[in-house]
Formats: C-alpha cells, structure tokens, sequence
C-alpha cells in the first residue's frame, strides 16, 4: 500500500512538473473547433429550405480566468504595422484581428477622398476627409468589436476585431479553426461572426480546461443573420443621400 502511494505521488509530481516545464518554455497545446451555419433559401416549390454549411471568417478565441494570466499577456513585437488600405472603394482586409492596445494604419490608396470613421460597440473615431497618399491611424485601446465605414462611400465596410488574448484563429473554408500554443488554464470560450449568430448563447460561455493533450471542440452552430454592415448609416446618424454621392 505504502508502495503504492509512493508511486501515486512520483507520477503525479511528473505531470505536475511536465506542465509547469511547458509553462517555462512558453509552450502549448492546439485547441480546435469547426464551425458550420445553417442558412435558409427559397426552393423551387417555394418552400424554405435549410442549409448547412462551413462556416469562413468566424473568429474563435479562448479568455483566460486567472486575471494574472490575462494581465501578464503582452502583444507580439511586430516589424510591420496593422494597415486597413482603402482601395477600390473597399477595405484591405475586410477582417483585420489585432492585439489590444494596437495602432491601425488607415492609408488612402485611391486618387479621392475618404472619410473613415466608426461608431459601434468598440473603438469610437472619425479620422475626417483626408486626401490620396495620405494615412491616419487608430489605437484599439479596449477589446471589442468595430464596424468601419467611409463617410463618402456607403459600400464600404470593414471589422477591426481587438482581443487581450493571443489565443484566436479564424475559419477557413472549411470552417475549421486552430488556436496554436494554448498554455494549460481554464479559458472561456468565445466566438463572433459577422453573418451569424450562435444557435445556443450558452456556447460562448463555456469553459475550457487545457491541460497537456491537444483539445477538440464540440462541433460550434450558427444561425444565419443580418450582416451588420449593410444598410448602416453615415457618420451623422442618417441615411446616405444619392444627391451627395461623388462622381467617382
């Protein structure tokens, strides 16, 4: 029995030990999910038809618990900024994911003014008319959400997503997500999509232990929604005038 126990203690010291040695390295486990959406059409016979598809460009991150762990994460040195290029009237990328606390870069590639701004949920800001060649920038001092939008060009639209996590990835095509180097922990899982919204709310709640095994997530669903950023309005509050639209 005495052998027994002695043995009990030796093996759990070693895992112990394996996990605070991963802890030291800064080394991790892979967490992943994939993600599908049901989306509704019209069929022949006029009947509405349910779809299930993978899901692409859904962000999925896990939040620490331990607020030390959280407070202790530090954004990555990075050699080139974060950059939303306006160009042919649209946003470069139309999803950008950045570390809070990041700079944006919002450069002016087309030969006419734009007029960014955003006044949704996260980051709040109007950069006012600048010309062709020319850039401002925006930090994204607290996490959340924001829709970006050009003032003179209502077609236009573009997320910036801010996470105090380094752990997040995003779908591809085939709605599959990886998050690399997850440190053992318990994390909440969380998840955003602009043309989705999860079937069960309980999801984004759900806690995740991390250990040292690779960890696979239940399936995550979607139902499809309203994309945000159609028919939003201009920086005013209004409605876009057709008699204000540019020539260009």
């Amino acid at each position: 029995m005495r052998n027994l126990k002695h043995w009990m203690i030796f093996v759990c010291w070693v895992l112990l030990a394996g996990v605070c040695a991963r802890q030291l390295r800064g080394e991790g486990v892979e967490v992943s999910a994939k993600v599908l959406i049901h989306t509704s059409f019209r069929g022949k016979k006029h009947k509405d038809t349910q779809d299930l598809r993978d899901a692409t460009d859904v962000v999925v991150w896990l939040s620490p618990l331990n607020p030390r762990v959280a407070a202790s994460f530090t954004p990555p040195a990075r050699q080139t900024p974060y950059r939303l290029v306006q160009k042919n009237k649209m946003f470069s990328p139309h999803l950008l994911v950045v570390p809070t606390g990041s700079q944006v870069e919002f450069p002016n590639e087309d030969p006419f003014f734009h007029n960014v701004f955003s006044l949704f949920n996260g980051k709040r800001f109007d950069l006012g008319l600048y010309e062709s060649g020319t850039s401002r920038s925006v930090r994204f001092d607290r996490e959340g959400v924001s829709y970006i939008f050009c003032n003179i060009h209502p077609e236009m639209g573009a997320v910036v997503l801010a996470l105090s996590t380094p752990y997040y990835g995003v779908t591809g095509d085939n709605g599959v997500v990886v998050l690399h180097n997850v440190l053992p922990g318990s994390y909440r899982l969380k998840v955003w999509s602009e043309n989705g919204q999860l079937e069960d709310p309980a999801v984004s709640e759900k806690i995740v232990q991390v250990s040292t095994d690779p960890v696979h997530l239940a399936d995550i669903m979607l139902e499809a929604a309203t994309d945000p950023l159609s028919n939003h309005k201009n920086k005013f509050g209004e409605d876009y005038k057709p008699t204000q639209a540019p020539k260009y």
